[in-house]
């Protein structure tokens, strides 16, 4: 098998509890799954996509790619939360390059923070459909402070960030090569520690975005204020079903308290999408990040939306070498590998 080595990124997704490294090659045959790995990093380290203690985490990123003999150097990582902005605008219709002079303008009335403190990017989605005079636009502003840290953390491990992209844009990366959907409206939601992701898909484009405070940590904050243990130790408490520390009633009673507040969010955000898109009906759910593995929580998300709600499968449709991966294993990490593995696609000369 001939691989094209030249452009290729290891895709590194660097999250609040777990760090996630992967690498995919394109072949004659398809996409080809190269590498994937995981790694825990202790709590605290990364909260709500601030970076506290930048070198634990940047060890932590060499351990990971020193223990599995990843070799590139060269990095595409992604960021999100309050500090990133992604909004679908209209403006009047103009070249490319015109809108690249004007976008901070443009972009203005639409961001929050001082322009000065953030970078802006865009995508031209095509002509408005309710104006011919102007085009929707695809507005991305990221504060500066966030992308220097993440870069400059990336740095302190000994990699080279090519590309820093948004979470929300490598999840649907990774979902377009796996699922082939048309005329279907689809909402991508990724549960991660401290953050849940919303993306809503129309046509393969992304028309509505939101990010919520709300992720796996509640669970574990919720087992620490109960039993008075550590984070840790209530990470293992989670996991493991430990009854001498917590009843198995108590550890249920938590967890489905705590989706029922992720239910409550998600229903939020859907039902200030339909009154911005009336016309505009979900048809399916797809799940990503380590809540998706909470089964109560998707059965209850689809009773709550009345739409199908199923788990993204980041190697569906990649090339998989079974006596160098364990299939068991890929199919319980699937869920926090769509980030990381809709990373790895990016390619060095990307936008």
């Amino acid at each position: 098998m001939i691989f094209e080595k030249k452009n290729n990124l290891v895709g590194l997704d660097i999250g609040s509890r777990t760090l996630k490294a992967g690498e995919i090659v394109k072949t004659k045959k398809g996409y080809s799954l190269k590498s994937f790995e995981v790694l825990d990093i202790s709590p605290g380290a990364i909260e709500e996509g601030s970076i506290k203690d930048p070198e634990h985490v940047a060890n932590s990123i060499r351990q990971l790619f020193k223990t599995n003999n990843l070799k590139e150097r060269n990095v595409a990582i992604s960021i999100g939360g309050y500090s990133v902005i992604v909004k679908k605008i209209n403006v009047q219709n103009m070249p490319e390059n015109q809108l690249q002079e004007s976008i901070y303008l443009e972009a203005e009335q639409y961001i929050p923070f001082d322009i000065s403190d953030v970078n802006v990017d865009f995508q031209i989605l095509g002509e408005n459909e309710n104006n011919s005079d102007q085009m929707s636009v695809l507005l991305v502003a990221a504060k500066k402070e966030m992308v220097s840290n993440y870069a400059d953390l990336v740095r302190m491990a000994g990699l080279h960030p090519c590309i820093i992209d948004i979470d929300a844009f490598a999840l649907q990366n990774i979902f377009e090569i796996n699922y082939d959907v048309k005329d279907e409206n689809l909402a991508l939601i990724d549960i991660g520690a401290d953050k849940t992701s919303l993306n809503i898909l129309k046509n393969n484009l992304s028309i509505f975005m939101r990010d919520v405070s709300l992720g796996c940590s509640q669970i574990d904050q919720k087992i620490v204020s109960l039993v008075n243990c550590s984070l840790e130790e209530a990470e293992q408490i989670k996991h493991s079903n430990q009854t001498d520390r917590i009843s198995s009633e108590d550890l249920r009673e938590i967890v489905s308290s705590v989706i029922a507040d992720w239910c409550v969010e998600i229903r939020r955000a859907l039902d200030y999408f339909y009154s911005t898109y009336p016309d505009d009906q979900i048809n399916r759910i797809f799940l990503s990040g380590g809540g998706a593995n909470v089964k109560e929580f998707h059965q209850l998300l689809a009773v709550e939306t009345s739409t199908e709600v199923e788990i993204i499968n980041p190697f569906k449709n990649l090339l998989i070498d079974d006596k160098r991966f364990d299939s068991s294993r890929l199919e319980q990490v699937a869920p926090q590998a769509a980030i990381c593995m809709g990373l790895a696609l990016r390619k060095v000369d990307d936008k």
